[in-house]
């Protein structure tokens, strides 16, 4: 009788257990269901949990202007260089300074690229509009933790912390890809480099970009401004800064006046593209702010120039171990060529309506 009960109890024990695991299991996949995606700064920090230890040469930071206009595929392709774009849509400059303390933790780069477009745009000192970006993504630790602190007011902390209680107010929000991006394996998000082109053109008349914010950096800019520059001095790697090609207004050049000027302080240099590029506003832009894909494919060319006299950075093409870039690559070049079928195709029905108008 005895050894009955003692079956039993071994039984339920077994069967809590299961339990635990199975809940355990089924929460961890309704978040990756629930997690909000977006390949503007989100899947930039899940993607970098993914990549090799160390195999990372080139880092870019900041914006969507590093994510939509540093062609991490075209810097494979024709130099050989394993890059990554690291960064999220108007990402402020204390949140850059955290994501560059988080990359840290998993790669050792030869370069860290910073575009500097936030601070002459963006003045407050706490940025709320693409800020689930630039937080979702990045696993916890004392470094989020620290980025959320700097970063939210103490009143809406709890709007942003905990990730999981902020995600499941979306069960109404639900889109096929919330599921299919569920499947994604590991190679998928290790081959993912950051890059998230757009294939739009725009109108000559459309370029103009006013700021309409007063120029010249904030003191919470400044102050982590130098905080990155403090941390870079301290790492074997050159720092460079940069003001990637779009529309500049007046007020965005007495932000990067005075950067320079803090800059000239640690013997780092900041480029400005804009003159170094001859913009052609109709083929190189999405919109006033942001390259179209073939932008970012001149940009990028004349970006991997200045890199390879630089700094030194070894070629990897050809390395099994650098597969994941081959594979970037390659997706890239699909994503060209469906975009090139589908626009053949809509300029064929165009011709198809006029004939018959």
């Amino acid at each position: 009788m005895s050894s009955f009960i003692k079956k039993c109890k071994d039984k339920k024990i077994v069967i809590r257990v299961l339990a635990i695991f199975a809940l355990i299991f089924g929460i961890s996949v309704l978040s990756d269901i629930l997690q909000i995606k977006s390949d503007h700064g989100i899947n930039q920090n899940r993607g970098l949990y993914f990549q090799s230890e160390d195999s990372i040469d080139a880092v870019f930071l900041g914006t969507s202007h590093i994510h939509c206009n540093v062609n991490t595929a075209l810097l494979w392709e024709e130099y050989g260089i394993a890059a990554y774009d690291y960064s999220g849509a108007e990402q402020p400059l204390w949140m850059t300074y955290y994501y560059l303390k988080e990359f840290y933790k998993y790669q050792d780069p030869k370069v860290v690229v910073l575009d500097l477009y936030a601070p002459a745009r963006f003045k407050e000192d706490y940025q709320y509009t693409w800020i689930s970006e630039n937080i979702y993504g990045m696993k916890f630790s004392l470094n989020k933790l620290a980025m959320l602190c700097a970063s939210v007011e103490p009143q809406h902390f709890l709007n942003y912390f905990p990730s999981f209680a902020v995600y499941h107010g979306r069960y109404d929000e639900l889109e096929a890809e919330d599921f299919t991006q569920l499947f994604w394996n590991e190679n998928q998000l290790q081959s993912f480099k950051g890059y998230t082109p757009y294939w739009k053109h725009i109108k000559a008349e459309e370029a103009a970009d006013p700021s309409g914010v007063p120029g010249g950096l904030t003191p919470k800019s400044e102050k982590y401004l130098r905080k990155i520059m403090d941390y870079m001095q301290k790492k074997d790697a050159e720092l460079i800064l940069i003001v990637a090609p779009y529309a500049v207004a007046p007020e965005d050049e007495e932000t990067y006046q005075q950067i320079r000027m803090v800059a000239d302080e640690y013997g780092v240099e900041l480029i400005d593209y804009n003159q170094k590029m001859e913009l052609n506003v109709e083929e190189d832009l999405n919109d006033a702010s942001h390259l179209n894909y073939w932008g970012s494919c001149k940009f990028t060319e004349i970006l991997g120039d200045d890199l390879k006299q630089r700094v030194e950075l070894p070629d990897h093409r050809g390395d099994e171990a650098y597969q994941s870039f081959e594979e970037h690559a390659e997706r890239i070049n699909e994503e060209v060529e469906y975009v090139t079928i589908q626009s053949h195709a809509n300029y064929d029905n165009m011709d198809v309506e006029c004939l018959h108008s």
